[in-house]
């Protein structure tokens, strides 16, 4: 027994010798590195002109003469950039400016690439007109005025001792890709982390931060934009009315009544009792910065002058807090931007920091994607499925080709009946042409693409991936994830189809072995792992509980999915956008004539506008229920079901209520 006593000693005393050995090597490589950072923030500070070096930018700008636009490979690694689908197309993307810090440097970029989807190339446009090198700026599409619009952003010295931020207004052409700088006298001030959307002929700024040497000063403010007659201002908000906090790295979606708004991230001043006393005994205070992540929402209710007011007059806004969100994302998470999609909000990623100590932050970092339905104000999680292998059954072609035909003499009928609404003859009738294919920009030409590799996992976990949405596919660019000291800033794209779910293509991947700065941290935590075996017994005394979530980050109890209510119909099962619409067509026209009938205009409206409108309707319903269609899916494959056809359209299906009928 006393020898088993001894040996327990000998093995403790080892343990506390080599974790004292640890400390003392963390603390002679900490300060070597604050040492270090202090010696090039100081060089930095004293050394950089961010005038002169924007003006030699401006000079380098001045040499192209004119636009152009040439074939490239994808663009270099970059953080805080902007990705918008083109406005006026189905086919671009626009990707412009952003950052990259390899460990030393930063380098700002004022570049705009242009990847063509059809054609799957990019191009790099060139400008003797365009903004200068920033990240952390906003851009839009225009709404109404078309275009693309973008604000503000930041620019740093090389070593970020010193930061610059601007409050420049441009407007960059989708088919032209030339800048124009809007007057921006009387507009928002220079900020960073802001977000911007569209209503009708209206470009909505909010929020963003303006850094300075001494502090972070969080925003929000609202500004309007109005691109007719070409002038900010600044909304004014009822007097004693609600209204968001201020913050960043928020998402702005769009929506017919103004726009909405979700989460973000700042920090906030918080006085806390110090643990030590002073001198006199009495106990002190310190004030530190608490990071916050938002997870309220908001709408903020934009109503336009009517159209007697006077010249000048300026709509009223007003915001108004919703309800929590069901199924929010947990645990709650930063830099996770939404991007827009026919009523929804796509999220991707984001990061928690878990624990913030003297050796630095770890967090956890995450690669779940999330529809957000704004009208249902709740998050639906979205997983990849694999393509289902069943085929048609004999006779499903001939069942297509009745259905088809079916819908189509629906659809003749109804028009006739919009004809005689309209006091028209039947020969002024247009009728339906058979399906078209889908458009594709001017000069684009679909080639035969290298078929690409596809994951059927999600990209690798990060946050504050640039997204985009064009034609029913999610774009994720870049993004940013760390480990120890290091910053990895993805040098990738991929690309997901919103309606099949079914795998990620990869557009372009590159691996990134350029980190110029200190790993001292990720070697430490090597060191750890090597004596983790020997110190398994303290640590199951010591383990660290889960950190405790701010007030506005607890999650709501789990509801139930509403039942839809309305009588408009609904999608079935494996069935298609372009299946749904034909079958349910005639119903869809039906809504878009009763709508027709308290509508002034309607000796205006031709055929076609009620075949895309009734279109409209049907696709907003198709998107608006996908999440619940493909979680009976879902539950249907799994029970060996593949395919759901009603009798009545099946190929030589009978149609009766027989007892066959009934059990089927």
């Amino acid at each position: 027994m006393a020898k088993a006593k001894g040996k327990d000693a000998a093995k403790q005393a080892e343990k506390k010798a080599r974790k004292a050995g640890k400390q003392e090597k963390k603390s002679t490589q900490k300060e070597k590195k604050q040492s270090k950072k202090g010696k090039e923030d100081d060089s930095d500070a004293e050394d950089a002109d961010l005038d002169a070096i924007l003006a030699e930018y401006r000079k380098q700008q001045e040499q192209f003469l004119k636009v152009t636009e040439t074939l490239c490979e994808p663009p270099s690694p970059r953080s805080s950039a902007t990705l918008v689908a083109s406005p006026s197309n189905n086919n671009d993307l626009f990707l412009f400016g952003g950052e990259y810090y390899n460990g030393a440097l930063a380098s700002f970029y004022s570049d705009l690439y242009i990847y063509k989807i059809t054609q799957d190339t990019w191009r790099k446009v060139t400008s003797p007109n365009s903004p200068l090198p920033r990240s952390g700026h906003a851009m839009c599409q225009g709404g109404n005025a078309g275009g693309l619009y973008v604000f503000g952003g930041e620019f740093s010295s090389p070593k970020q001792g010193t930061f610059y931020h601007y409050n420049d207004f441009w407007r960059l052409e989708p088919s032209t890709r030339e800048w124009t700088k809007l007057d921006g006298k009387g507009g928002p001030p220079a900020r960073s982390g802001h977000r911007m959307t569209y209503f009708k002929n209206y470009i909505v700024l909010f929020g963003g931060f303006q850094d300075t040497s001494q502090q972070t000063r969080y925003l929000q403010d609202v500004w309007l934009y109005d691109t007719q007659r070409f002038s900010w201002h600044e909304a004014k908000l009822p007097p004693a009315s609600m209204r968001p906090d201020a913050r960043s790295s928020f998402s702005l979606l769009p929506h017919e009544s103004g726009a909405v708004l979700y989460g973000g991230y700042s920090r906030v001043k918080v006085s806390m009792s110090a643990a030590k006393a002073s001198k006199g005994g009495k106990l002190g205070s310190r004030v530190t910065m608490k990071p916050v992540v938002h997870q309220d929402t908001w709408y903020l209710r934009i109503t336009p002058p009517v159209a007697e007011a006077a010249v000048g007059t300026l709509p009223t806004v007003r915001w108004e807090r919703r309800k929590r969100p069901v199924n929010t994302p947990n645990p709650a998470r930063a830099g996770a931007t939404m991007a827009y999609h026919k009523g929804r909000g796509i999220c991707f990623g984001g990061v928690r920091d878990v624990e913030e100590s003297e050796e630095g932050i770890d967090s956890d970092f995450f690669n779940q994607l999330f529809a957000f339905n704004i009208e249902r104000n709740r998050f639906f999680a979205l997983s990849l499925r694999r393509l289902r292998t069943a085929g048609k059954k004999a006779g499903g072609a001939a069942a297509e080709r009745g259905k088809r035909g079916r819908g189509r003499t629906d659809e003749e009928e109804l028009l006739r009946n919009l004809a005689l609404i309209e006091g028209k003859g039947l020969g002024d009738v247009e009728m339906p042409d058979a399906d078209q294919a889908p458009e594709v920009g001017d000069g684009d030409e679909i080639s035969d693409k290298v078929e690409k590799p596809v994951a059927w996992e999600m990209p690798h976990p990060r946050f504050n991936a640039q997204l985009a949405v064009q034609d029913d596919t999610l774009y994720v660019y870049g993004g940013i994830f760390e480990k120890g000291d290091r910053e990895y800033n993805f040098d990738e794209m991929w690309a997901i189809d919103l309606g099949r779910l079914d795998g990620c293509k990869e557009i372009f991947r590159r691996e990134i072995d350029d980190w110029q700065g200190s790993e001292d941290e990720e070697s430490d935590d090597d060191e750890e792992d090597d004596g983790s075996e020997d110190d398994e017994d303290e640590e199951e005394d010591d383990q660290p509980s889960a950190p405790a979530q701010p007030a506005d980050t607890v999650e709501p109890e789990e509801e139930d999915t509403p039942t839809i209510t309305d009588k408009l119909p609904h999608p079935r099962p494996f069935e298609t956008l372009r299946d749904f619409f034909t079958r349910t067509s005639k119903d869809w026209q039906d809504d878009v004539l009763e709508w027709m009938k308290y509508q002034r205009d309607i000796e205006h409206s031709s055929i076609k506008d009620l075949r895309k409108k009734a279109f409209e309707r049907a696709e907003r319903k198709w998107w608006d229920c996908r999440e619940e269609v493909q979680a009976l899916e879902d539950e249907q494959e799994a029970a060996g079901i593949s395919e759901v056809v009603a009798l009545d359209q099946r190929g030589g299906g009978s149609t009766g209520e027989g007892g066959a009928g009934k059990r089927r």
